[in-house]
């Protein structure tokens, strides 16, 4: 599947933060089949026990994932999680580069409704959720700016990601 762009990341998000060290850097890309598709592994120190990553970080990534689905389509709108439902089907381990993928289910003016899925790179399936969000202005959310935040677009010549 082709990659259409890629997505911008921020300073200091525990996902995607470039400026993070406690983070995970991972980096968006929208798809050509408009999922948000990332490459990313977790770190020893994001585990629960040994050799599983902890339950809150693969949540934090699902939701990620959900809302930047709708980033596919309107990447100045923000947004705020009103429900989230994980489920964990397998145990997820650090140290391994891992697939995440999300999608927009629907969306009205308001709200988007998104799933989010982590997966092994064989194709198995870790954990999946189901999301909703409220649409709303940046200036409501915080008193900082959004853009300077979400400073980062590293370009590095992917192409076609599977």
């Amino acid at each position: 599947m082709r990659v259409v762009r890629k997505q911008r990341n921020s300073r200091m998000c525990v996902i995607c933060g470039m400026d993070n060290v406690f983070g995970l850097k991972a980096q968006f890309y929208t798809m050509e089949d408009e999922s948000v598709m990332t490459l990313f592994s977790y770190r020893e120190e994001h585990q629960s026990y040994p050799g599983r990553v902890h339950g809150g970080l693969i949540t934090a990534m699902l939701d990620e994932l959900g809302f930047r689905a709708f980033w596919v389509h309107d990447e100045n709108t923000l947004g705020v999680t009103l429900k989230l439902e994980t489920k964990y089907r397998k145990p997820v381990p650090y140290g391994v580069q891992l697939k995440g993928v999300g999608r927009v289910i629907r969306q009205t003016p308001r709200f988007v409704h998104s799933q989010a899925e982590i997966l092994d790179l064989s194709g198995t399936l870790l954990a999946s959720a189901e999301i909703e969000y409220l649409k709303m202005d940046a200036s409501r959310i915080t008193d900082a700016d959004f853009h300077e935040e979400m400073c980062y677009l590293l370009e590095d010549g992917l192409a076609e990601i599977e």
